[in-house]
């Protein structure tokens, strides 16, 4: 039987950061996609400080430089389980990556999915 008791809540000097869904499509645009390495790096050092979920920092961003499109699908996945260790419930799941097919308004609507479920759960947390 699986045991979804809540994680702990992250310590004080955790950093979790609530980031604008917008703001990371603006800043992936004017920087031409650095900020995006930025961002999947940061994404995976949250998710794995918070319950040791995810593929982790340095993976994402090997990924995101050489086989990126593989993100489309882990990242969405490492949310649901981050979700999930806090004994919560998401729509956001491996599935969420087909949103990428849709030429450039799929990796918009992609990005605010996965940013705004995480700013639900770091809020939450806070």
């Amino acid at each position: 039987m699986t045991d979804y008791t809540a994680s702990p809540a992250p310590s004080p000097g955790s950093s979790f950061k609530v980031r604008s869904p917008i703001a990371v499509v603006l800043l992936i645009i004017v920087t031409l996609g650095i900020y995006g390495l930025y961002w999947f790096y940061q994404l995976g050092r949250e998710m794995k400080e918070y319950n040791d979920s995810g593929l982790g920092p340095v993976v994402n961003l090997l990924l995101a430089i050489f086989i990126g499109f593989v993100l489309w699908f882990t990242i969405p996945n490492d949310v649901k389980a981050t979700y999930e260790s806090a004994g919560k419930q998401t729509d956001i799941s491996a599935l969420t990556g087909l949103w990428n097919l849709i030429p450039l308004i799929g990796s918009i609507i992609w990005i605010v999915k996965v940013q705004s479920r995480l700013n639900a759960l770091w809020e939450e947390s806070a």
